[in-house]
């Protein structure tokens, strides 16, 4: 006769934890460790930030000292909860909605440019909805990224022609770019080429092909800029001036580096102190934005900044560790994505603070001001962890 407790069936050991964390001793629990740790550090820092950063501007208007704190702790939250969400999503919901998504994100793209978008720093690549605005541009990236993986798995054994790899992810990224780029934006388009070739490399595309869409990439990019004459000017101003020395156009085109520069330095090894930054006080424009990199190494000093870099560089190298223990052809794609994305973006705000290009309007990843972007950085890592934890449960043998 069966005993009532031996026809009773457990119910399977989780293979992950809260938010997608391994539970299981091993490589991908510490990969996965580190990442999460190393973004809910820099959202925390650049919740502190934005705070400091802005608060000179916000009592000058009138307005409330800590709204910088609350918009992006805000943010933070909203941001969160939809990583905590898409953690526990399966990828193959995920991959039925990346169509419907990208046609969400070419809509809001046009979008801007209807009496609903505005122009804000030289671009007119937001959306005014209410109370609240938005950049469609920050949250196609996310799109991008589940759309061209959904792609690139189902398409998995057919990469290696040269056709399956350029359709239809070539002709929709640049169109989605194409919409972009009648904005202005032109750093938001190279972190977007970055992105998608990321998720091809990944995956597995053969290096011809890579170095194909690589110049194909480049001629766009040169094309656009050498269409908006403003960008021309930029550049060559960049490669003609030396803004450290020219003192006639130090209070020109070279204002923004210049006091960029200065923050930097005023920042020496240990920092003035968090709140005691003098660039935010009207001299560094977009402090709690473009420039925020240069307000954190005033305050928090070369400490703090190589910090701030060591981070990025845990997430880098923890994304491509968890890449190398992802077996299912969707995962290698978002995080060889998301990988480029996030470090890509990183470089170009860092590049520009401190001179190395002309100036571009990027933000720092899960730093700067910015809910759109800062939320959908976080949903990009939530679909990260979704991938680690099915990858997780492969490996244990659970659902």
């Amino acid at each position: 006769m069966t005993s009532r407790s031996s026809r009773l069936r457990l119910p399977a050991a989780r293979a992950t934890g809260f938010g997608g964390v391994p539970t299981a001793a091993g490589p991908l629990r510490t990969l996965t460790t580190i990442l999460v740790t190393a973004v809910c550090l820099l959202t925390g820092l650049g919740i502190l930030m934005v705070q400091s950063a802005s608060q000179v501007s916000a009592i000058a208007v009138g307005g409330n000292p800590f709204s910088g704190l609350i918009r992006q702790g805000g943010y933070a939250l909203v941001g969160l909860g939809l990583l905590v969400a898409l953690s526990r999503t399966p990828t193959d919901r995920l991959r039925r909605l990346a169509w419907p998504l990208l046609g969400a994100g070419l809509v809001l793209q046009l979008l801007v440019y209807t009496p609903l978008g505005y122009e804000a720093g030289g671009n007119r690549n937001w959306l005014r909805l209410g109370p609240l605005s938005a950049q469609p541009a920050e949250f196609m990236k996310f799109v991008l990224l589940v759309w061209v993986a959904t792609v690139l798995a189902t398409k998995r054994p057919l990469l290696r022609e040269w056709w399956h790899v350029a359709i239809p992810i070539l002709p929709v990224v640049a169109l989605s770019m194409g919409i972009n780029v009648i904005g202005g934006d032109l750093g938001t388009l190279m972190v977007i080429a970055a992105l998608v070739f990321g998720c091809l490399f990944f995956s597995g595309v053969r290096l011809r092909f890579l170095a194909a869409i690589a110049a194909i990439a480049a001629a766009g990019i040169a094309v656009m800029t050498l269409i908006k004459p403003n960008r021309v000017i930029r550049i060559v101003q960049f490669m003609e001036i030396d803004c450290l020395n020219d003192a006639e156009h130090a209070q020109g085109m070279c204002w923004q580096s210049l006091n960029g520069f200065w923050a930097l330095a005023h920042g020496g090894i240990f920092g003035a102190g968090l709140g005691n930054s003098t660039a935010k006080w009207a001299w560094l424009p977009e402090a709690d934005t473009d420039f925020i990199f240069a307000i954190t190494g005033e305050e928090l000093g070369l400490i703090g900044a190589a910090a701030v870099l060591a981070a990025f560089t845990a997430i880098a190298l923890a994304l491509v560790g968890l890449i190398g223990r992802c077996s299912d052809p969707f995962a290698t794609a978002v995080l060889g994505g998301a990988t480029a994305w996030i470090s890509a973006q990183m470089a170009v705000n860092v590049a520009v603070v401190l001179g190395f290009i002309p100036v571009l309007g990027v933000p720092l990843p899960f730093v700067s001001a910015g809910g759109t972007s800062l939320i959908s950085t976080l949903m990009a890592i939530g679909v990260v962890l979704t991938c680690v934890r099915e990858q997780a449960e492969r490996d244990a043998g659970v659902g």
